[in-house]
């Protein structure tokens, strides 16, 4: 790219100009005076479906998957009409971003805001939005998630108002995993003794495609021909082409549904200007490739400056994990260019998967944009979470501060609410671990935990301090990446670190200036992430790991503030356990 900002079409110079106007000129977020109620009807059903050229069964929204994109501006009231058309089981749909200021029922999270929808039920979402971003939607009950139970949510600034940066067109990319097992053998061997491990995703796919046993870039492969590609590819699996124009420049946005790959992404001969990472604005940065984690979202923008006569491939692959799973691709093609013409190089390749210095390098290069607001200089409290893998029983878990979660029949929303105490556990979670004793590069002394469902209850308007300390998992020399997503908040991620945090040695490395606003952060094996956010939003809100067995298993906790500000919390989502038994007039 260049580095003058002449008669040139470097994003880069195009974000300054934008940005001075935006911040000079004009207001960069304001709610719009022409604000809509954007109406959905959906049914949830199970549909056959071919995602990766091999026939399955999905969950479909509409009979589509994924589903419906839903799109809205600041402002905006998003009303969902949602149809439980299973057969056997509930289900609960998570607007994974989207803070419910207000409407705390409407986060969709089964058991802690809202019942599960039961079969035949009709249940309606309805909240506004009000931050522009790239944001996604999933199940949140079960594995749902891992049944295909997603789509996009973006949300655009109001009438008249303007991005900091310029681009011509936009692109949409959704990144998920794909399993040939369907959701409930994964669970039951979650649950069984000896432990059953999903294992690795058969297909990565994009916007819901992907390619079994078939790769698109057979070419530069010696064990599969194009013709066998060309016999297997059907509308379902086929690749979504992305068409652009030379010379121009394009957003596009990246949200990742998946339920255990850590991913990362490239563009082949393009680089990649990142500007931003779960609804927020950063710092532009470039970057050839992007690590993008369960639950994470980005936008980044892409010039099409490379040789117009070629098409280029586009990307997917596993991090964190020893990959078992073949890329996944698709193709850039540069209009008028035929979309069946292969690029002329071999896809980009993955980096090393348990390369963490490249990923950690990309992570620390994700700094707030100017204007950001800035966390409180001081926490009123501090939580420590041990991320431990553990034995229930003989059975495998995983816990934090040697508790692991399992979520009660009544919601929690509703049970604190109207007070009543025998819903989950009164108990106090522990607010740390024995530091001193616990060596967190071994496997544990003592593996026996517990189970829990007790609550955080966090001071209204009180700043909390989470520090995410990582640990060896049951066997020795393994310690895993984990995405972890906090419902309700955006947080300030303070900082990493590698080994045991240490207030004494470490606090005075947390970033204070400039660090990124998210809803989503990652502690790298051995490591720990200290992460600031404001208890502002009345309502109980999950925290947890974003790979969906790891939640299955027990790695997440819940917290509550301000519940009592709430005037009134709608009668559907209060019907069930010992709510529903006093809305119905029996006894508790």
């Amino acid at each position: 790219m260049g580095t003058t900002c002449g008669l040139t079409i470097d994003p880069l110079c195009r974000y300054v100009r934008a940005l001075v106007i935006c911040f000079i000129l004009l207001p960069c977020i304001q709610l719009s005076l022409g604000a809509k109620t954007r109406h959905f009807k959906w049914e949830v059903e199970y549909k056959y479906w071919s995602p990766d050229c091999v026939e399955n069964i999905v969950m479909a929204i509409n009979g589509q998957f994924p589903g419906p994109t839903i799109r809205a501006k600041v402002g905006d009231t998003i009303n969902v009409e949602l149809s439980n058309k299973l057969s056997t089981e509930g289900v609960a749909i998570h607007w994974h971003g989207i803070r419910q200021i207000g409407t705390p029922w409407a986060d969709g999270t089964a058991s802690i805001s809202q019942c599960a929808i039961n079969p035949g039920e009709t249940y309606n979402y309805r909240f506004r939005v009000d931050k522009p971003g790239t944001y996604f939607y999933h199940g949140h009950l079960g594995m749902q998630r891992s049944a295909g139970l997603y789509g996009s949510l973006i949300v655009d600034l109001a009438e008249g108002e303007k991005e900091p940066f310029y681009y011509d067109g936009e692109l949409n990319l959704l990144l998920s995993d794909w399993w040939h097992k369907n959701i409930h053998d994964q669970e039951i061997g979650l649950f069984t003794n000896p432990f059953r491990w999903v294992g690795e995703s058969q297909s990565l796919l994009i916007n819901g495609r992907g390619q079994y046993n078939c790769s698109l870039a057979a070419k530069f492969s010696s064990n599969t021909s194009i013709s066998q590609c060309k016999l297997r590819g059907a509308e379902q699996c086929a690749p979504k082409i992305l068409q652009v124009l030379p010379n121009k420049t394009y957003r596009l946005r990246l949200a990742s549904a998946t339920s255990l790959a850590s991913l990362n992404l490239a563009i082949g001969n393009h680089k990649m200007l990142v500007v931003e990472a779960d609804g927020n604005y950063v710092q532009p940065f470039e970057v050839d490739d992007l690590d993008i984690y369960s639950g994470e979202s980005y936008s980044v923008l892409l010039t099409t400056n490379q040789d117009p006569n070629n098409n280029y491939w586009l990307s997917i692959g596993v991090r964190g994990r020893l990959p078992q799973t073949p890329q996944g691709l698709t193709i850039l093609n540069y209009k008028p260019n035929s979309a069946s013409k292969l690029p002329i190089s071999a896809p980009p390749i993955t980096p090393v998967w348990n390369d963490y210095n490249h990923s950690k390098a990309f992570t620390n290069k994700i700094l707030a944009l100017m204007g950001t607001p800035k966390p409180p200089v001081n926490h009123d409290r501090r939580i420590i979470l041990l991320n431990t893998q553990n034995k229930i029983n003989g059975y495998t878990k995983w816990a934090l501060n040697n508790v692991s979660l399992v979520l009660p029949p009544t919601p929690y929303l509703g049970s604190i609410k109207y007070g009543l105490k025998n819903a989950f556990d009164q108990k106090n979670p522990p607010e740390n671990f024995d530091s001193i004793n616990y060596d967190v590069t071994k496997p544990p002394v003592n593996p026996n935990s517990t189970y829990g469902n007790g609550v955080y209850m966090l001071g209204f308007n009180t700043t909390v301090d989470v520090i995410l300390q990582n640990a060896n998992a049951l066997s020795a020399n393994v310690s895993e990446i984990h995405p972890w997503h906090l419902h309700g908040h955006d947080f300030w991620v303070l900082g990493y670190g590698d080994g045991k945090f240490s207030a004494e040695n470490d606090e005075k490395k947390l970033n204070l200036k400039n660090p990124p606003l998210r809803n989503s952060a990652i502690i790298f094996p051995y490591g720990w992430t200290a992460l600031r956010f404001v208890a502002d939003n009345p309502g109980v809100w999950a925290f947890h790991c974003h790979i969906e067995p790891h939640l299955h298993m027990g790695m997440g906790v819940v917290f509550a503030e301000g519940v009592d500000r709430l005037s009134t919390i709608p009668n559907e989502g209060l019907t069930c356990g010992l709510t529903g038994k006093m809305f119905s007039g029996q006894k508790n």
